[in-house]
């Protein structure tokens, strides 16, 4: 076990410091985590990356090393470094499904706690709900650009090695195919491929034999990467070594689109009929809908990928939204800040489906569950209850769910110009 104690910001712990002093630090309240809009532009959101926080919220201990730290660099007195040892969150946490559609207002992650106990979870959960949804969010544009055309993740080289990994799990759960990642595909179970690069056509004396070597040691399955020199010659090579069998060629630079169609021609000219084509270079969901009219078999996603198409962070955030009173009852609270205001009140979410299913619009109530017309699908479902993690955490379980919840968006949610969020968010006094 490694400790994601400290994968949070020191001001955390001095909340917790004061609030202990205070007499404070055990009162009841609930947590929530939402974004105020989507990026600009985008009509939904995709949530990602609860599976990894409800792991490492069984992680999330101070043991000797953490606590020895801590007590180093005085970040904390020896009051608070004692309930931080004995810590262990007890609470009960809902939320929407890893996979599930967002929308601005939508609370993703409510957490029913004592101050304390909740308050020290915030920057972890953030951080990886940030990271997660945000590139979830740009490979759902993409695999829908793709239309049923696959999506493979192969942008470990242009992030951190952590956030490759959380993305190539981010990046499936959305729709993609397969990672480059290796780590991934032990960590988390997503499929792995690749084949070569340009170094290794440029290791040997000439192309014929850099592909009669790939071909031998991998097979004819194998996918050649035709345009380290001239397109046309490579392609002509790799039929003539690999015959009608071959399994794939890659394009990785120039007009994708006019190459496919030459490389398209070449190929069933030659009798390679069934020999796929993969193109590469620096795509992002708009490159993938101009290449849908050309004869590509599946993308090579990188950089676009992994840093949200533009939008690295989903912009969500973690606000105190109700706590016991002098009194012991559950009351409200809000930011009223300009800008960053917030709603008050422990929130319950429904998305309302007309008879066919097509999702109309986010009713949130406040204090109270939205009635259910009957068309509609509730959408916070318990993730923690009584501290223990009741919820799947594993990607295959939330691609199922993406998937579910995409086809139920109306079509103008798949259109890449920009607008408006697909449907509109409804506190529930102001639905009718």
């Amino acid at each position: 076990m490694t400790p994601t104690s400290l994968l949070t910001d020191h001001y955390e712990l001095t909340m917790i410091q004061a609030a202990l002093a205070s007499g404070h630090a055990d009162r009841p309240c609930v947590f929530e985590a939402f974004a105020r809009r989507l990026p600009d532009g985008r009509r939904y959101g995709v949530v990602a990356g609860i599976g990894r926080a409800l792991e490492g919220l069984r992680d999330f201990r101070f043991g000797e090393e953490e606590l020895a730290f801590l007590r180093e660099t005085k970040v904390v007195d020896e009051r608070t470094l004692e309930w931080l040892a004995g810590y262990r969150f007890s609470g009960d946490i809902w939320g929407y499904a890893e996979g599930e559609i967002y929308f601005p207002g939508s609370p993703l992650l409510v957490v029913e706690s004592t101050f304390a106990e909740g308050v020290v979870l915030e920057t972890m959960i953030l951080s990886m709900l940030n990271h997660d949804s945000a590139v979830a969010s740009a490979a759902s544009r993409m695999t829908a650009a793709a239309d049923g055309r696959p999506c493979i993740e192969m942008g470990s080289r242009r992030t951190h090695e952590g956030a490759a990994v959380a993305s190539a799990r981010a990046a499936y759960i959305a729709g993609f195919a397969s990672t480059s990642n290796l780590e991934a595909g032990r960590r988390y179970g997503v499929p792995t491929m690749g084949t070569a690069a340009h170094s290794y056509t440029l290791l040997h004396e000439d192309e014929r034999e850099a592909f009669a070597n790939q071909l031998e040691s991998l097979g004819l399955s194998t996918t050649l990467l035709v345009d380290t020199y001239d397109v046309t010659a490579a392609v002509e090579l790799a039929v003539e070594l690999g015959g009608p069998e071959l399994g794939g060629v890659r394009l990785d630079s120039g007009d994708l689109v006019s190459q496919a169609h030459e490389v398209r021609r070449q190929l069933d000219g030659l009798g390679a009929k069934d020999t796929r084509i993969v193109v590469t270079s620096d795509l992002d969901e708009y490159a993938i809908a101009a290449l849908q009219a050309a004869p590509v078999d599946a993308y090579g996603v990188g950089t676009r990928v992994v840093t949200g198409s533009g939008h690295p962070a989903a912009g969500m955030v973690y606000k105190l939204v109700s706590r016991a009173n002098d009194e012991g009852v559950m009351e409200g609270v809000a930011k009223a800040s300009k800008d960053k205001s917030s709603v008050g009140g422990r929130k319950y979410a429904l998305r309302r489906r007309n008879a066919g299913g097509v999702a109309q619009a986010e009713i949130i109530g406040i204090n109270e569950q939205p009635d259910d017309d009957g068309d509609d699908r509730q959408l916070l479902v318990p993730l923690v209850e009584k501290g223990e993690v009741v919820a799947a955490t594993d990607a295959q379980t939330a691609k199922e769910h993406h998937e579910m919840a995409r086809a139920e968006l109306p079509l103008k949610a798949l259109r890449l110009s920009h607008g408006e969020p697909a449907i509109p968010t409804r506190y529930l006094d102001d639905w009718s």
